[in-house]
């Protein structure tokens, strides 16, 4: 999850919301940037991968193309999304995992920690649980032996958990639509054990919602700020607490905690 620049809409020529103790949402301008504008304005991350809405990715200049172009329809047509935890779609289909992958959502974490290793193992556990207590069709499976060779070309595991020393995000991770090559959580292990009532449990629980499908909660209108696109579907009442909501995008969550509406949403995708 991106913890650190103020958020902004597609007016402000940002598109990503932020987490920060002392972030707050910036106010939306008049005039709709350019795509040259907004390219240039957007944090490119590792292998060429775009990160819109503080910790999602978008794997090529085409496809940021296409998200810029949508999100400029919406924002002309006035559009809002629809007012009934949510999901992430692709092409009107659910972005999620298929029942069999759920249950092996098998990762390794990078020897490449050093010292913060054991930190962001702990920290990859408590956010695993966290999801697994909510359904007994997901469960993360940590992989040992792959440590030494994580990244996502090991084939042994279906996502890697790497370091990363931007100071553009804590953390940031992927859909289950992503490709192969994308499929990583990157972690930036100072600032995450530095996060004031964020707990690393906490934030990483977050970042696994999104590896699980789920979008940030606050592009509901209900928010009234932080709108990102339409491409969801609600599958609970909007929960201002909700631990895939920026506090800063008037949320109501001192510390990123998962409410009993998360645990609803993940069931209603992943059964009980």
């Amino acid at each position: 999850m991106m913890l650190r620049a103020a958020t902004a809409t597609l007016a402000a020529a940002a598109l990503a919301c932020s987490l920060a103790p002392s972030a707050t949402a910036a106010p939306a301008r008049d005039r709709v940037p350019t795509f040259g504008e907004f390219q240039a304005a957007t944090f490119r991350d590792v292998a060429g991968q775009y990160v819109v809405n503080g910790d999602e990715t978008i794997g090529s200049t085409r496809m940021l193309r296409d998200y810029y172009d949508e999100m400029v329809a919406s924002y002309e047509a006035g559009d809002e999304p629809s007012t009934q935890l949510i999901i992430n779609r692709i092409y009107g289909v659910d972005d999620k995992w298929s029942a069999t992958t759920a249950r092996n959502l098998t990762y390794c974490v990078s020897n490449n920690f050093g010292s913060q290793k054991t930190n962001i193992v702990n920290a990859m556990a408590n956010g695993a649980a966290q999801w697994e207590a909510a359904s007994s069709g997901v469960n993360f499976t940590y992989v040992p032996s792959a440590d030494s060779n994580c990244r996502t070309s090991n084939n042994a595991v279906l996502f890697s958990v790497e370091p990363t020393y931007t100071t553009q995000y804590i953390a940031r991770a992927f859909f289950p639509s992503s490709s192969d090559s994308q499929r990583n959580v990157l972690v930036n292990a100072s600032s995450l054990m530095n996060s004031g009532s964020w707990t690393p449990g906490n934030i990483m629980a977050h970042e696994l919602g999104h590896a699980l499908g789920f979008r940030h909660e606050h592009t509901r209108p209900e928010s009234g700020t932080c709108f990102e696109d339409n491409n969801w579907r609600p599958l609970t009442p909007y929960d201002s607490s909700s631990i895939m909501h920026y506090p800063q995008c008037n949320g109501t969550s001192s510390n990123l905690s998962m409410t009993s509406t998360d645990r609803a949403g993940i069931r209603a995708v992943y059964g009980s």
